[in-house]
């Protein structure tokens, strides 16, 4: 009974569209969203920038080049893109150094609701190739856009990592073996707490967590 549950809730796990929301239990939900890194450099490394460059123009020259091309069917809410200075100093900023970095996020992805995983991620590939060498005027100065997918968001990327580690790792054993252990860093541990109990994080919030995607041999 246990093991034909265990399928049966696999299958249905399949069966979610990677732009749907998953609710493991009342209290925890994970929500799908598309996340871009954003870096902006002078046009050509030798300008020269004698001014701070304002995140807030440069989030509204984005916003705007997106609402403009049409890269967005719909308009980004301020708050899902986000500037922060490369380099305060500009006395110790380098000619060749970036100006600007940050992050776009994309959360309602209803418009792609009828799409598989691979259509997904087609579309991102996409909007990063419109949005990479965007060329934007900031106070006078021009500068470019470089745009690229996280590495943490890259699964095909991860995958012939994880591949080629593993099979370096094990060239002169008889059998391979794939990986099978997940680390997770640099999340908040609160949000694997029993937020009623402790801040603190939680063996069974955890399981209850991972073991929704699948079986676990052990948790550390």
């Amino acid at each position: 009974m246990s093991m034909k549950m265990k399928m049966e809730e696999q299958e249905n796990l399949n069966l979610i569209p990677p732009t749907a929301t998953l609710e493991i239990d009342k209290d925890l939900t994970l929500l799908p969203r598309i996340k871009l890194n954003l870096t902006v450099h002078p046009s050509t490394p030798s300008s020269s920038i004698t001014n701070q460059i304002d995140e807030w123009k440069t989030k509204r020259a984005l916003l705007d080049f997106l609402q403009t091309s049409h890269s967005l069917p719909f308009p980004l809410p301020e708050e899902d893109l986000q500037f922060k200075r490369f380099n305060k100093d500009l006395k110790k900023r380098k000619r060749e150094d970036p100006v600007v970095y940050g992050t776009l996020h994309i959360w309602d992805l209803s418009f792609l609701s009828e799409k598989n995983e691979n259509d997904v991620v087609k579309w991102r590939n996409g909007l990063v190739e419109k949005l990479n060498g965007v060329e934007l005027n900031l106070q006078g100065v021009r500068f470019r856009l470089e745009v690229d997918v996280p590495e943490c968001d890259d699964f095909d990327g991860m995958k012939k990592n994880w591949e080629e580690f593993y099979a370096f790792r094990n060239v002169n054993r008889s059998s391979r073996r794939e990986p099978d252990t997940v680390v997770v860093n640099g999340v908040p541990s609160r949000w694997f707490a029993e937020t009623r109990v402790s801040s603190k994080p939680s063996m069974l919030v955890t399981h209850t967590i991972f073991s929704k995607f699948g079986k676990i041999s052990k948790l550390e």
